[in-house]
């Protein structure tokens, strides 16, 4: 356990019901004593989980009156000593409770530092420590989702589950060293690579179930590409359901591009309404036009925006050329009016003035992105750390099974750096910058 006693403010600050503020240490309870009174609470015979009414001393006689709750160790988030004290919200109270417990020795926590101690006690895994702040971020159900499963400890085990593996693989060489008999070495080295092949088979089987995890934390990008006054503008009302993008006959009015969000099924879909694709003259609305052409290219997905009850314009012409090689969809727009344009490949026909097949577009959208439907109830990793870490895992483990015709000594270096691999995603390896990166991430009290 660590020397010093944390204190931190464990709520966000400003006005609300309540503010917690946690203590995390040895010599909580003796901080607590110093500044807390309540007329049933005896401090060397307190009840650990049990919410005491009282008075909280800040100072110059001004009490605060409020609750205190102790979590003993080893049983608590930390693992240590806790501390919380839950007070009425407000930011200069909450600082005021924070500076008292300062004042009679706490010291300030970092960001993340009751998470850090919660790792080194014990108490949760690296990986469970990461998932909690892809809980606090999460901006989707399905974001949610995938962090809860890694929080409730499916990658934890998974990821254990294979160093065990490979520990008995390396015990297995251990033994083949010790009795060097030919026909044993043979038997055992089979042994091993088929051991070696079922954990690449289980690092590969989670990349497939996390290959959409890069939705489910950033959303799908979708362009909207059209040539001036196609609807584009209109269409992007008609998918917020409300007016977000100024709306005119005039060409060229929208000149930057405007960005929103809605979820659908779970995942965000972030569309970008872009200026209209046309030669100019106007300086400002040609660096418009330049960013249209750089959103096409980069998005997810592009929506070419066609006005169905013209010709097709030349505008529309260059944009179709610039198409191949991206995800897209022809967008006929303006079907409640007679239908001239030629029909497209890939095409669905709306209407954002009456909001016609808009559903139906969104759905498109979905999935022509996400191919294979995301089962949670199946590991589904999304921190793109880990998800680099099981990459990298899984192409050492190819290494280690394109190697057999090596010697049991370098077969046995090439497990132990897959080991060391995979532990870095739970924690189970010897890297303390690692472990500092990941809870430099987190607020304070945290």
């Amino acid at each position: 356990m660590k020397e010093k006693t944390i204190v931190a403010i464990s709520t966000p600050l400003g006005r609300g019901a309540i503010s917690i503020v946690r203590l995390s240490g040895k010599e909580s309870l003796t901080f607590a004593e110093k500044v807390f009174r309540s007329t049933k609470l005896d401090y060397k015979n307190i009840t650990p989980r049990f919410l005491y009414l009282g008075d909280f001393d800040l100072g110059d006689g001004l009490i605060e009156k409020c609750m205190m709750v102790y979590f003993k160790a080893p049983f608590s988030y930390t693992g240590e000593d806790i501390i919380e004290f839950q007070v009425h919200g407000g930011t200069v109270l909450t600082q005021k409770i924070l500076e008292r417990l300062i004042g009679v020795g706490a010291t300030l926590a970092e960001g993340g530092e009751f998470s850090k101690r919660a790792f080194e006690n014990g108490k949760i895994s690296l990986d469970e420590a990461e998932s909690i702040i892809g809980e606090i971020n999460a901006e989707s159900e399905s974001e949610l989702s995938a962090s809860l499963s890694v929080a409730g400890g499916k990658l934890k085990e998974e990821i254990l589950s294979l160093q065990n593996s490979l520990s008995e693989q390396l015990a297995e060489i251990e033994a083949t060293l010790d009795y060097p008999e030919e026909d044993f070495e043979e038997t055992v080295k089979e042994k091993i690579f088929q051991g070696i092949e079922r954990v690449s088979n289980s690092l590969d089987a989670i990349l497939n179930q996390s290959k959409n995890a890069r939705f489910l934390n950033n959303g799908i990008n979708i362009a909207l590409i059209g040539s001036p006054n196609a609807g584009k503008s209109s269409l992007l009302n008609a998918v917020l359901g409300r007016e977000r993008a100024i709306v005119t006959d005039i060409a060229g009015t929208t000149r930057d591009t405007i960005k929103e969000t809605i979820a659908y099924k779970g995942i965000n879909l972030n569309f970008f309404d872009t200026a209209g694709i046309r030669e100019t003259e106007d300086q400002i609305e040609k660096i418009g036009v330049d960013k249209s052409k750089e959103y096409l290219r980069s998005s997810d997905i592009v929506l070419h925006i066609v006005d169905g009850s013209k010709p097709l314009s030349q505008g529309d012409k260059e944009i179709n050329s610039m198409l191949a090689g991206t995800n897209y969809i022809v967008v006929i727009n303006k079907i409640d009016k007679p239908r001239i344009v030629e029909r497209f490949e890939n095409e669905i026909e709306v209407s954002a003035l009456d909001k016609t097949n808009i559903k139906e577009l969104l759905e498109k959208i979905y999935n022509k992105v996400i191919t294979d439907e995301i089962d949670f109830n199946k590991l589904v990793v999304t921190n793109e750390r880990q998800l680099s870490l099981i990459t990298v895992g899984l192409g050492k483990a190819k290494i280690i099974l394109d190697r057999q015709h090596e010697s049991m000594d370098v077969v046995s270096m090439l497990i132990k750096d897959l080991w060391q691999t995979l532990g870095k995603i739970t924690g189970q390896c010897e890297n303390e910058e690692i472990i500092d990166l990941i809870f430099s991430k987190f607020c304070l009290g945290k």
